[in-house]
């Protein structure tokens, strides 16, 4: 009995090498993935854009009934002036109030649970091994992942941060005139999706690093935690130098961003902030309540006995190149930390 014997196909140069498969195919595949968080996200910041919506036409109609009435002396515009100041003066959008805590949660949160299982939980589970064998490859894997993920989250976010502008408008009208960063700096349309960003990166590497969906999860939201707060006390007010003025500020009535405010005398350090009451006393104490009350009565008493008083302060115009520094560099963040998690996926080995 003869064996048969079967010539060999010539070998192709391809054969070699297997081309890797194109991108567009990644993007079907992190659709299925991540279908379920991705329609949280829609679900929660849809749910978050029809309240904001509700709150913020009353306010807006409001605002366009008080400054088209004329005369604007009259008791009637008086009037409506009052009921659109009166619901401006709600603290409930404020940084402390909890309709504008509970915003500032969203890019922690959404960061933190689009990002932190993107590579978590294919470590968890071990189904990396068999995602890193396919013809993609595993950096390009990681790669096209992430930045398709990051890509849909900008653009969600920057869509809800032109609410949240379009919410605050009335606050900086003339019948208003409060200061644009008092009002949820981080959440407008340039900064909201750049802190996004930076939270759904330090969630993957935290996924890559600690290997676990929850733990990721809690370091995420941990290391973001620290961030904005460092940004927010630290960082945010030195992008660019603040301006000073000898002149009197009183931040109650401005819309630029007061730092800080302290006294000198005869060109040295006297004290920060609000006069010592042993200097009223020693100084004021004569002053009549009308002089008190008026918008420079302790001020105007103590420049008489050589105190001045100087401010520090970043002008309203310089909001928008905050926003652009702040989104800027968070950007850099962001695509350094993906770069990281991308070269840390090719190095580990399966």
């Amino acid at each position: 009995m003869t064996a048969l014997i079967r010539s060999a196909r010539p070998a192709r140069p391809d054969d070699a090498r297997l081309r890797p498969l194109p991108w567009r195919r990644m993007a079907g595949v992190t659709w299925r993935q991540h279908r379920i968080a991705l329609a949280g996200v829609a679900v929660l910041l849809g749910a978050l854009a029809v309240w904001l919506w509700r709150m913020g036409t009353p306010l807006h109609n409001a605002y366009a009934a008080a400054v088209a009435c004329h005369p604007a002396s009259s008791a009637a515009c008086q009037n409506l002036a009052g009921a659109f100041s009166a619901s401006a003066t709600s603290d409930f959008m404020g940084h402390h109030g909890p309709g504008g805590v509970l915003l500032q949660l969203m890019p922690a949160l959404i960061g933190a649970f689009a990002g932190a299982p993107v590579l978590a939980r294919e470590l968890e589970t071990g189904t990396f091994r068999f995602a890193w064998t396919e013809g993609f490859g595993r950096w390009r894997w990681a790669l096209a992942k992430l930045v398709a993920l990051a890509v849909v989250l900008a653009a969600a976010t920057a869509a809800f941060g032109v609410l949240v502008s379009w919410y605050f408008q009335p606050y900086l009208g003339t019948l208003y005139e409060e200061s644009p960063f008092a009002n949820l700096f981080g959440l407008r349309e340039v900064t909201f999706p750049a802190w996004t960003l930076a939270a759904f990166a330090i969630g993957a590497l935290a996924g890559m690093l600690i290997r676990r969906v929850v733990p990721a999860i809690v370091a995420t939201l941990a290391a973001y935690a620290g961030l904005a707060f460092a940004t927010a006390g630290f960082l945010r007010e030195h992008y660019l130098t603040p301006l000073i003025t000898s002149s009197y500020f009183n931040p109650g009535t401005s819309t630029a961003w007061v730092i800080g405010q302290w006294s000198t005398k005869d060109g040295k350090f006297a004290f920060a902030g609000d006069p010592p009451g042993r200097l009223l006393n020693q100084f004021c104490s004569s002053l009549p309540p009308e002089k008190v009350a008026g918008p420079n009565g302790f001020t105007q008493c103590l420049a008489q006995h050589g105190y001045t008083q100087w401010t520090s302060y970043q002008p309203a115009s310089r909001f928008w190149p905050f926003q652009w520094i702040e989104g800027g560099w968070l950007l850099a963040l962001s695509a350094l930390l993906i770069a990281v998690t991308v070269f840390l996926v090719q190095r580990r080995a399966a």
